[in-house]
């Protein structure tokens, strides 16, 4: 009876927790900053964001980050500066490699939804994203 109850639970915690590769598919996209946790746990949260981030990744797992600025009916305004990124499945866990003519990073997905993106960086900052949402105006005259 133990060692079925075991198996059961086992197999419960195995089924419940989430596969990093169901994360890949909600990565790219438009994405703005809600909150940070600093390391230390105080938060800094963020009502107005001028600059979004921008993500595109490719079948190979390989694509770009880059800054825009939002304007008025899905128009952004970008320096045409990007991040090279590389998405790999590791222990378990989904990581994002940044790469720039002047440094190279890592983060950490640890959740991807829809509407949500988390992740933690190296100095144990996690990053709340919201899926951005574009300003319309009905500019008819």
């Amino acid at each position: 009876m133990k060692t079925t109850l075991l198996i059961i639970f086992g197999l419960l915690i195995v089924s419940c927790s989430k596969n990093p590769e169901s994360y890949i598919e909600h990565v790219q996209g438009y994405w703005e900053i809600e909150e940070v946790t600093m390391a230390d746990g105080s938060k800094k949260q963020y009502t107005f964001n001028e600059v979004i981030d921008y993500i595109s990744v490719n079948d190979s797992l390989k694509g770009f980050r880059k800054k825009l600025k939002p304007g008025i009916n899905d128009t952004y305004y970008t320096s045409g500066d990007a991040e090279s990124i590389e998405l790999k499945v590791e222990d378990n866990k989904l990581n994002i490699y940044y790469t720039t003519p002047y440094a190279n990073w890592k983060e950490t997905v640890l959740e991807a939804t829809p509407d949500q993106l988390r992740v933690i960086n190296e100095y144990d900052k996690i990053y709340l994203y919201k899926r951005y949402e574009s300003i319309k105006l009905d500019l008819g005259e």
